[in-house]
């Protein structure tokens, strides 16, 4: 793939959508993605992959790359990880800071323009090791949602899937361990619209890898006994089509609160909170997909 240059007249393309946008644009005029993410790939003179975190809203995506990003920059698993751009850092710093204070962070604005975006230069410890420059935004549960029932409502999240060289997946295990059918629907719902937007690559199978994370892993622990066979028998919607559309598709549980605590809102409303962080297999769905890119 051919590296990036600045073109000659006063434009840029966006990173996302590929849309001209002026040099001085803070944010895409067509899907809202901020313009750092194109002018730090022509900085590092290298085609950044993109890696989406996608699930229903309060299935915990969030917190989950929150905390990847945390544990990737503090050299877990022998990563070294570094931010390209300060607002890279956002997200890491908001999750950690609010769990630092027993607290969960807020949901993820609707608006693109209040999204958080990390780009990161990523590789092990070793010589020779391969150096993968990565763009994972934090997108709104919501906004995911409403895009697949209504395709095009966000641009900038079917712009993201086309282009993504691997996604992680959220579902709620812990709900789905009660007997509740949505988890399982939500997720066909989200991968029926990755095929359809991926399916212009004229193949039997998907190549683009899928790593499903099984997350509240911690109230089910049959999740991180055995994540296929959970799956296979709490989430079968979603393990027949990966099954029947995806070649490279792998289960996992995670988890990032250890105990849960809960109290009170302004509104009397039960509110949970973290009692304390003990994350749990956070970086091994990370690691598979960057295996397969």
């Amino acid at each position: 793939m051919a590296t990036m240059t600045l073109p000659r007249k006063a434009t840029l393309p966006c990173l996302i959508c590929q849309t001209q946008n002026q040099m001085e644009a803070l944010v895409c005029s067509t899907c809202g993605a901020p313009m750092a993410l194109i002018q730090e790939a022509v900085a590092q003179d290298r085609d950044p992959c993109i890696v989406t975190v996608v699930g229903d809203s309060n299935v915990g995506k969030t917190v989950y790359l929150g905390m990847l990003l945390d544990m990737l920059s503090k050299r877990a698993e022998d990563f070294e990880a570094i931010p390209k751009g300060a607002y890279s850092v956002n997200l890491q710093h908001t999750v950690i800071s609010y769990l630092s204070a027993r607290q969960f962070p807020p949901k993820t604005a609707m608006e693109v323009d209040d999204w958080h975006w990390a780009y990161y230069q990523i590789a092990r410890r070793k010589r020779g090791a391969k150096i993968y420059d990565l763009v994972m935004p934090d997108m709104a549960g919501e906004a995911i949602a409403a895009e697949v029932a209504n395709p095009k409502t966000f641009t900038v999240i079917r712009s993201l899937l086309e282009k993504s060289a691997g996604a992680i997946l959220l579902v709620d295990g812990a709900l789905a361990a009660t007997g509740s059918p949505q988890p399982d629907f939500f997720a066909l719902k989200l991968m029926t619209y990755l095929d359809g937007v991926l399916a212009s690559k004229k193949m039997s199978r998907l190549d683009t890898p899928v790593a499903v994370v099984l997350s509240k892993a911690d109230y089910c622990p049959e999740c991180f006994d055995d994540p296929r066979g959970f799956a296979q028998t709490n989430l079968n919607r979603l393990w027949s089509i990966c099954e029947s559309r995806f070649a490279h598709f792998e289960f996992f549980a995670a988890s990032v609160v250890g105990a849960l605590g809960y109290g009170s809102d302004e509104s009397q409303n039960v509110v949970p909170y973290p009692l304390h962080v003990a994350p749990r297999g956070i970086l091994e769905p990370f690691e598979w997909v960057l295996s397969k890119l």
